[in-house]
């Protein structure tokens, strides 16, 4: 069984940094073979792609509004995937999902296979 836990959630005013954590475990999940990906839910919208980086670590990409203050990055000896997030705004706010992909566009939902329980992540303004 996978499963794969955030943590590092947590209340942060507008500006501040936080950095959310994703542990990979498994006895079939390689870690090391998989891109991992973190999404982002608002309440009454839909799950939206936040970041992804490749197996290798070599490959990283963010959508447009978090680029520049979001950095992805996986250590895989400990098969855990991080997302820092520096200057936080109000409109970050929204549980944060980590996700393997598994196949086609990484910044689709429908591509990853396993996901997380979600972090809550507040910014107030």
């Amino acid at each position: 069984q996978v499963q794969l836990v955030e943590s590092g959630g947590g209340l942060v005013q507008a500006g501040g940094s936080l950095r959310v954590s994703c542990a990979a475990s498994g006895r079939t999940f390689d870690f090391n073979s998989r891109g991992m990906g973190w999404f982002r839910q608002a309440p009454g919208k839909e799950r939206e792609f936040v970041a992804f980086i490749s197996y290798t670590g070599v490959l990283r990409s963010y959508a447009d509004s978090v680029k520049g203050r979001f950095t992805i990055s996986k250590d895989n000896a400990k098969n855990t995937v991080f997302l820092q997030m520096n200057s936080l705004k109000p409109e970050d706010t929204a549980v944060y999902y980590c996700a393997a992909h598994l196949r086609g566009s990484y910044s689709v939902v429908g591509s990853y296979e396993f996901w997380g329980q979600g972090t809550q992540v507040t910014v107030s303004s």
